[in-house]
């Protein structure tokens, strides 16, 4: 009478103790499967990143696929030195080790922003940064220099010239005006307006002249002080010599 309940009991206990066993299976199972894949993945083959730059997309599509990579395009930007439509820059450096199978990002050329260099001579600094902003281009670097003739803060050259090739980088001298020389200013009263004009000239000074006549009446500054110059000298003129 009592054996059917002891076997009611025992099968019991083997219920409860093949249950953690299989969830032990399962999850020994589950781990073995993560780690082999784990290790396939882990020994998937690396290959060497190609150089894109400058290549067309033709050309570097076969590049990537002969190596296992395939080509994303991601946008485009403009430049001056890589043709329209060819590889400007890849998020993959070349030379760096890659995985099969990996997309590779790239940046197509627009060309350049502008077809030629507009003429910046003689334009203030200001005027030339406005012309070049709507053409799609900036200045890259200013010089700035000393020119008797070109007055201050105004281009007196620049690089590339508009007969030139399109670039982004752009040069400007810009003037600084005269170098300063400092004088004592000249005694002109007396003097002829021409031979003070000549004196005037030679000295880089600017000339104002009132009244009428052929010589040298009165001046401003007076004889014997500092002038530099691009400074001022005002003349009053009239029709007799004062000795």
């Amino acid at each position: 009478m009592l054996y059917p309940v002891k076997q009611g009991k025992f099968e019991q206990m083997s219920r409860f103790i093949k249950f953690p066993l299989y969830t032990f299976a399962f999850i020994l199972l589950g781990l073995t499967f993560g780690y082999l894949t784990f290790k396939m993945l882990s020994f998937s083959r690396t290959v060497e990143m190609p150089s894109l730059y400058g290549k067309s997309l033709v050309e570097s599509n076969e590049l990537l696929t002969g190596n296992g990579l395939y080509l994303k395009i991601e946008g485009e930007d403009y430049d001056s030195t890589v043709p329209s439509g060819h590889i400007l820059r890849q998020d993959i450096p070349a030379g760096n080790k890659v995985k099969e199978k990996r997309g590779i990002k790239v940046i197509l050329s627009k060309g350049p922003r502008a077809q030629s260099i507009p003429m910046l001579v003689n334009e203030t600094l200001l005027t030339a940064e406005t012309i070049l902003l709507q053409n799609g281009l900036k200045i890259a670097k200013i010089i700035r220099v000393h020119s008797d003739i070109v007055e201050k803060d105004r281009i007196v050259a620049q690089k590339p010239e508009p007969v030139e090739k399109v670039s982004d980088f752009i040069t400007v001298l810009v003037s600084l005006g005269p170098y300063q020389v400092t004088y004592y200013c000249p005694d002109f009263k007396g003097m002829s307006i021409e031979k003070a004009k000549e004196l005037i000239e030679k000295m880089n000074l600017k000339l104002e002249t009132s009244g009428e006549g052929s010589n040298v009446r009165s001046q401003k500054p007076t004889p014997g002080t500092y002038v530099k110059t691009g400074d001022t000298v005002y003349l009053q003129l009239g029709w007799f010599t004062l000795f």
